[in-house]
């Protein structure tokens, strides 16, 4: 499994009503080994993305957004990219990021510790963790 990291900018953006979890439209990004993403990274475009040519639509669907006791948990369906028409650039890291937020916000990364590569006809899956949640605040 890979380790899921937090952007530091996202706590304030949460906090400042960027991010609706619960209805704003979630997307992952794709990024080579040699563009890692920092935790200093704030909007889309401090990444350098592959190419999305022959991969199929990155959006997330939320599965639930709330709070019990105190603790907020956001739940994701797992993501399956499929590749077709040629192969996928290799990629190590898979960013999540709020497509509704005005500079696409980010907040958080999956590192996968080394490149990954799909090739044509071949499907990846993005798992993020249907018990745990995807992250929590408490």
């Amino acid at each position: 499994m890979a380790t899921f990291n937090k952007f530091q900018s996202f706590v304030e953006a949460v906090a400042e009503k960027v991010h609706n979890l619960g209805s704003d439209q979630l997307v992952v990004a794709l990024t080579a080994a040699a563009n890692a993403p920092v935790n200093t990274n704030t909007i889309l475009a401090n990444l350098t993305q592959i190419s999305y040519t022959n991969i199929s639509s990155r959006n997330v669907t939320t599965s639930s957004s709330s709070q019990t006791s105190g603790t907020y948990k956001l739940v994701l369906a797992d993501l399956v990219l499929t590749v077709s028409g040629g192969n996928a650039a290799p990629f190590r890291y898979v960013v999540l990021y709020n497509d509704t937020a005005t500079n696409d916000e980010l907040i958080g990364w999956y590192d996968y510790g080394s490149d990954v590569t799909v090739l044509n006809g071949e499907t990846f899956t993005i798992d993020f963790d249907g018990s745990a949640g995807v992250l929590t605040i408490a």
